[in-house]
């Protein structure tokens, strides 16, 4: 694990904070989102104060829904030099790089799986930083991070610690200090500095531009009009238009929603800015919706629902408005959550995710370790059939539009 000589009890402290209440919105920030500092967008602003205060204050997280915080900082000399959003996990729901095998293998065999502690953002897929860090502090914040969260594990006979959608270099640094590292994937789509969606469209193949052109034109001749709105352009009238959508959503894919009405209040009045709804019109009033959040060079999309069945709608509000949206800001790429083989023939490719683990007991961690290792093959198998299926045209093929 982390190297005992890096830190002492007299260089740092690490502690345990049952509610973001308990530390200054600042001092977290700091860490979570320090280019955020000049007054600019966060990368994401998933693991900010603003985000995760929502999740808690709101009912989302917390006692009875199996995701209580234990949040992790990390002072030197009384400052705030690192943070994360650390989890005490009574199931594995809502995760989305899922160890349900791995709890079912570990039961079976007389081990107790749950609870574990989970570093991540609750229900949210989308990759960003785990270990949040102070500049010039990162390596020692993450060091003193892991070391906080197996810590607590061993002294309480936690079975686990996951870190789920950290980045790349996150993923590296924490192989080096003797955790597990699982590649998943997901589908993004990736800006390669199209002027408009035409310019997007020219880079596919025939047959799967026609389709997309068809998709579009199908789903904006359903009656009525698609906006999409932003900051002060969002009014209360939309988030309850938009939990009726959620709700529907959250009822059939997880047998109830995990937000409450709650959030989206508090994400209204905290987090306009951050938010781009694509809302459907008809008759005057939103009939379907796909909300979107901004980061600085990235779209997340994250739910999507529908009081109204029309075709090709969903295609439309999640996946190509989204592009819209990034071509016309100069974002880097859009996220669109979690699974989903459709997305490919939409301009969505295969791209890896990273998750990091540590298991407590030897004979578990090295059967999970062997696992490990066989997925790992297998997802890059997967992710180079996907690639060579994508609707991208052939370098040197002709294919006029």
């Amino acid at each position: 694990m982390a190297d005992k000589g890096l830190m002492t009890e007299t260089e740092i402290e690490i502690e345990t904070l049952g509610s973001l209440a308990q530390i200054d919105a600042g001092a977290w920030d700091a860490c979570a989102c320090p280019e955020a500092a000049d007054g600019g967008r966060p990368f994401d602003p998933f693991t900010t104060h603003r985000f995760l205060r929502a999740l808690e204050a709101s009912g989302s997280v917390g006692p009875g829904t199996g995701w209580q915080p234990q949040y992790l900082a990390v002072r030197a000399g009384g400052e705030v030099i690192g943070a994360a959003p650390l989890y005490a996990k009574g199931h594995s729901q809502g995760e989305y790089i899922f160890d349900h095998s791995w709890a079912h293998a570990y039961e079976n065999a007389g081990g107790r799986y749950y609870p574990k502690l989970q570093i991540s953002v609750p229900f949210t897929p989308a990759t960003g930083r785990r270990f949040l860090a102070r500049p010039g502090f990162e390596a020692l914040a993450q060091a003193a991070l892991v070391e906080g969260a197996v810590r607590i594990a061993d002294r309480h006979g936690i079975s686990s610690v996951h870190v789920t959608f950290c980045t790349e270099a996150e993923a590296e640094a924490g192989r080096a200090l003797g955790l597990l590292h699982r590649v998943t994937q997901q589908f993004h789509w990736e800006n390669a500095g199209y002027a408009d969606f035409d310019a997007f469209l020219a880079g596919l193949s025939s047959r799967k531009r026609k389709n997309i052109r068809k998709e579009r034109a199908t789903a904006q001749a359903f009656g009525g009009e698609i906006v999409a709105l932003t900051g002060e352009e969002i009014v209360p009238a939309h988030w309850d238009a938009f939990w009726r959508f959620y709700q529907d959503t959250g009822a059939r894919k997880w047998g109830h929603p995990y937000l409450t009405r709650d959030f989206f209040d508090r994400v209204h009045e905290t987090m306009r800015d951050d938010v781009l709804l694509i809302l459907a019109m008809r008759e005057g009033r939103p009939v379907a919706g796909a909300l979107n959040f901004l980061g600085r060079e990235v779209l997340y999309g994250r739910y999507w629902g529908a009081i109204e069945d029309h075709p090709c709608l969903h295609f439309e509000a999640c996946y190509y408005r989204a592009i819209d949206h990034a071509i016309a800001h100069g974002l880097k790429r859009v996220e669109a959550g979690a699974q989903g083989e459709h997305k490919l023939a939409r301009g969505y490719m295969p791209a890896p995710t990273h998750s990091l683990h540590w298991i407590a007991d030897a004979g578990f961690r090295r059967a999970v370790e062997q696992f490990l290792r066989a997925e790992r093959s297998a997802v890059d198998e997967e992710m180079e059939i996907l690639t060579s299926y994508g609707p991208f045209r052939r370098t040197g093929t002709e294919d006029r539009p």
